[in-house]
């Protein structure tokens, strides 16, 4: 169901957290981790989102921006980002068209009951917006770990 690895990222531009819309061709030249999470300041999204704050100067050692996508609006982002100090921005897909582009929009089970919504999921780019990586249904915890670990082990 996901996109292909070594095929092009899909080009976006939506509003971040920055106030400018963020736009994917604004990032070539440096690698890019996109993560895809549910929904802000709940317990998996904030566990993957400290994760990757903390070890944000690390990425950027090696080029790499991080960005985290969900539908919540900039006001939730904001929100979010301030209570636990996020430095790197969040993007607002309140309209679901990148989540759609990417294909993390999907039919979900829970106690049951189906319905659509934000499976997790993360792609790492590289400086041309190619696809290096995929992971879905992503545990949060120690996520971001790992996908540091693949970012070094390509880098290289």
């Amino acid at each position: 169901m996901t996109l292909k690895i070594n095929s092009k990222a899909p080009a976006f531009t939506s509003p971040s957290t920055s106030k400018n819309n963020y736009s994917l061709k604004d990032s070539f030249g440096k690698y890019v981790v996109l993560y895809f999470y549910p929904k802000d300041d709940t317990p998996g999204c904030t566990i993957e989102t400290n994760e990757f704050n903390k070890l944000l100067p690390k990425f950027k050692k090696l080029e790499c921006e991080v960005y985290g996508i969900s539908k919540d609006g900039l006001k939730s982002h904001d929100k979010f980002r301030n209570k636990y100090k996020i430095k790197f921005d969040l993007i607002a897909d309140e309209e679901l068209k990148v989540l759609k582009k990417y294909k993390v929009w999907q039919k979900k089970k829970f106690m049951g009951k189906e319905f659509m919504g934000i499976v997790r999921t993360t792609y790492l780019l590289d400086k041309k917006g190619q696809i290096l990586k995929v992971w879905n249904n992503v545990k949060a915890k120690d996520h971001a770990i790992e996908v540091l670990e693949t970012l070094k082990s390509i880098v290289k």
